[in-house]
Order: C-alpha cells, then structure tokens, then sequence
C-alpha cells in the first residue's frame, strides 16, 4: 500500500500538494507536440522530410535548404480544450477558449552569385519562432458522500511530526485540525465524512521556441541544417479544493477551502542538426537530432486555507490564512530528441510523409536548486516512472488544381509513463494521445493562405488530493480526465 501511495504522489502531474520539484516538473516541459504553420498542422506535422516550411526548423532545420525564395509568415490559432472529469461516478464538465500565435518567421533564401545546378545551390537563413505547448485548459470535479478527506493527509504528517507552515500549519491556524488524545484529528474524520467536495483547476501558460536557423542545398541532393533555439517558459496553476459539510453530521466544520497558486517561468536553449537526402526526386529522407533544452526555471507557490466554523457556544468564525510567495530557482534538462523521416513525392499529384519521432522521458533531469539541492533521488524516479517513446507522425497532400491542396494527418503520441514503476501497475501507463487533422491550402504568385483544423483527445487520471501515507485511512479514488482539443489555424504568407 505504501509503495501505491508514493507512486500517485510521483506520477501524477496536478502540483496540488507540491512541496518541491517532482518529476511531473521535468515531464511537463518535455512531452509538448510542435505546432507551426497551418500547412504542417493540416498534414500532422509530418515535417521532418519535406521541409520547406518554417515548422521543420522546430523538427529537421535542414528543411531550411529547401526554399526556393524568401518567405514571411504568421498563424494565427483559435482553440477549444473541454475537459470531463468522472470522479465518483459523477461527470464535470469544463471549457476553455483561447486565441495565440502558433507562428510567426522570416526566411531569408539566398544562392551564389554564379548560380548553377551543381554543388552548392543555396544558402537559406531563417528567423522566427514556433508554440511547441499551450497549457490553457480548465478542469472540474467533485462528488457528494465522500468516505475520506483531503484533511486526512494533513494530520497523518503531522502526527509524524511533520508541520510545514505552508501545508499542515495553515490547517492549523484554521481551526481545521486539533489534538485529541494526544493525536492530532479533524472534525470529518470523527462525523464519519459524509461531506461534499469539489475542486476547480485553472492553467494557463505556453512554451515557445524562438530559432535561429540554417539550411543548404547541395545538388539539390542533399540538404544540411542546424538551428539555435531560445525557448521560453511560462505555466501559471491555480486550483481550489472546497469541502463542505451538506449533510450537517459535524459539530464545528462547516467548509473549507485550499487554494493553491502555482507560478513558474523560465528560458532555455537548445540545438538541433539534421539533413535531407533525396536519393531519387520522388523520394525524400531524412534524419535529426536535438539536444535537451536547457531551462534556468523560476517557481514562486503561494497557498491560502480558509474555514467556517460553528462552535459549540453558538458562535461562528471564519478564518483565512495566506502563505508568503515561496520563491525557489532550480534548473531542468528536458528530454533528448531524434526524428527520422521519410516522404514520398508523386509528381504533381501530391505526397506523403511519415515521421518517428523518438524521445527518452527517462532522460530528463532536474538540477541545481536554489538551496543547492542536487535532485538525486528525484532524477532517479524519472528514470523509474517515464519511458523512451516512438511518435508517429503521418500526413498527406493532393493537388486538387495548380493552385489548390487538400491535407490531412494522423499523430499518435503514446503515454510517456511505463507500464510499471516500483512494482506497482501505473494508471497513466494507457494515456496516448491522438490528433486527427485536416487543412486546405491556396496559393498565387506571391501569396498563399492555409487553414488547417486539428482535433486532439485523451483521457488520463489524476488525485484530486493527496493521499495520506496510512493503511488507517481510505485512500481517495482517481479523478478520471477525458481532454477533448478543437483548433483552427489560419497561415498567411508571402514569397517574394
């Protein structure tokens, strides 16, 4: 039972009781899917062969040495996250609508003076940047009767001794918990529970990669890039958890709240090499490697509990107590990248493309703390709870005129967690995700315009509170999250 509770208190990702860094942090800001231009985004991002679009920067950057002439873009992206939480048999239902930039870049095609077809053809510098994740969503989830309580947790730890003054103290000073022959206890806990809960999960935030790129063309037979990304952080969480005694079976509770603001931010580098090889003119592979991005993170956790109360003299009371920000920098190592691709050409009727897309969660770290903490055993439950996965990428366009394309793509992206950690079956182990996408393209000399619609859905399981480290108590059940993602993609751009 032990080993169950601190494998939920690892895998799961919502940092609801966080007292430091966990592995959800380094998994947070190394599973993300590129998002660019509408043209890859209708064909599932199946760039890494065909190159020719500024999302293949973010992929295979030796797409580079495939423009023929410069080019400025900008996708504008609307989306709709809806997310049903079944908790207790009971279904919550929660949407977000959001709008952003998915891309904005400049490439620069440029070829020598004494052009021919042999040897080296072009020289193309690009410039821009590419939303790699949107954390945007809301989620709801609650139920009546409960048989357990999020105070369980607290008076567990502080039985043990263990009173932090921005967890157990706060329910302290609340009135919540109090000591009863010689054990600390709380009032639901002696009423038998019985009570209603709910919690309410706010995100907001994205991750961005700034590039700088370049591409050459050999030969029209082999092409060469690298890129320097400069990516940038920013994951903001709020969540709230209110119990509340409906039923009316407690002497003194009567409600609580805990809210939970977590904030951080922070910028990383990274670099990608890669290459293009057309063997014949129909037939297109190519390979890339990224390194880890780099982040020097900022985290700032600030936390408030409140309570009413009803004494027994009659009297009620409302207490409201508020942490400091606790302010706390470390740094992370996201997870190591490659990708080999292959596309295939059929003259003017259109083409397919296939992308692999491996990467070693297992392999992420978390380093230098501000307090000098070394993250050892944390980096060794990343290794123990994440796995190397293999994302598949598929997409298609045809050439309905010579001036129109239809597009579509497929992405499976499976569950980053194994199948077990610590002997112990982990309930996330089957959340793949899945994103089915279809677009339209138009161009004329000089101008295109894309859109693009992608539909992204999976379903994964999480706490809604702690559990308390006890075989005394009723461990809480698993929040189940259906994640639906609706989004539209308009690309604008301009050769020239």
């Amino acid at each position: 039972m032990k080993r169950l509770i601190i494998l939920l208190a690892i895998a799961f990702t919502v940092p609801f009781y966080v007292h430091g860094q966990e592995p959800a942090d380094a998994l947070r800001y190394s599973n993300f899917q590129v998002q660019g231009t509408a043209r890859a985004g209708g064909m599932g991002n199946a760039f890494g062969a065909l190159g020719g679009d500024f999302t293949s920067v973010s992929i295979n950057p030796a797409g580079l040495g495939l423009y023929r002439s410069s080019e400025f873009v900008f996708t504008p992206m609307f989306s709709q996250t809806q997310v049903g939480t079944t908790y207790r048999d009971n279904l919550m239902t929660e949407n977000e609508y959001h709008f952003a930039f998915n891309n904005i870049s400049y490439v620069a095609a440029m070829t020598p003076r004494n052009q021919s077809e042999t040897g080296l053809i072009s020289v193309n510098f690009g410039i821009g940047y590419n939303r790699l994740k949107d954390f945007n969503t809301t989620m709801l989830g609650g139920a009546h009767n409960m048989n357990s309580s999020f105070l369980d947790h607290i008076i567990v730890n502080a039985n043990d001794n263990i009173l932090d003054e921005y967890y157990e103290e706060l329910a302290w000073e609340a009135d919540l918990i109090f000591i009863e022959d010689d054990e600390y206890t709380h009032d639901l806990k002696k009423a038998g529970y019985d009570q209603s809960l709910r919690k309410s999960i706010s995100k907001e935030g994205s991750i961005n990669e700034y590039s700088l790129a370049l591409g050459v063309n050999f030969n029209h037979m082999l092409y060469l890039g690298a890129s320097l990304g400069i990516v940038d952080v920013f994951y903001r969480e709020f969540s709230e958890l209110h119990e509340w005694d409906a039923q009316e079976n407690t002497d003194i509770f009567n409600s609580m709240t805990y809210n939970n603001h977590f904030l951080t931010s922070g910028i990383g580098y990274n670099g990608k090499i890669g290459l293009i090889f057309k063997p014949i003119q129909q037939l297109r592979l190519g390979a890339s490697v990224h390194s880890p991005t780099f982040y020097n993170m900022n985290q700032e956790i600030q936390r408030t509990m409140s309570s009413w109360l009803s004494y027994e003299d009659g009297g009620d009371e409302d207490y409201e107590i508020q942490t400091p920000w606790l302010t706390y920098d470390y740094d992370i190592e996201s997870a190591l990248r490659a990708n080999l691709s292959g596309a295939l050409v059929i003259g003017k009727v259109g083409l397919v493309s296939v992308d692999y897309e491996y990467v070693d969660y297992g392999s992420a770290k978390l380093r230098r703390g501000s307090d000098d903490h070394q993250f050892i055993d944390e980096n060794a439950d990343i290794e123990e709870v994440f796995k190397p996965v293999g994302n598949i990428r598929v997409g298609g366009e045809l050439l309905a005129s010579s001036n129109i394309s239809i597009r579509a793509g497929y992405e499976y992206y499976p569950s980053p967690y194994r199948s077990q950690a610590f002997e112990i079956t982990q309930p996330n182990a089957d959340a793949d995700k899945i994103t089915y996408s279809g677009g339209l393209g138009f161009k004329t000399d000089g101008f295109f315009f894309d859109i693009a619609y992608r539909y992204s859905f999976m379903e994964d399981f999480d706490l809604l509170y702690p559990a308390p480290v006890s075989e005394i108590y009723a461990q809480p059940e698993i929040a189940a999250f259906n994640n639906e993602k609706h989004k539209v993609m308009f690309t604008m751009g301009f050769k020239f």
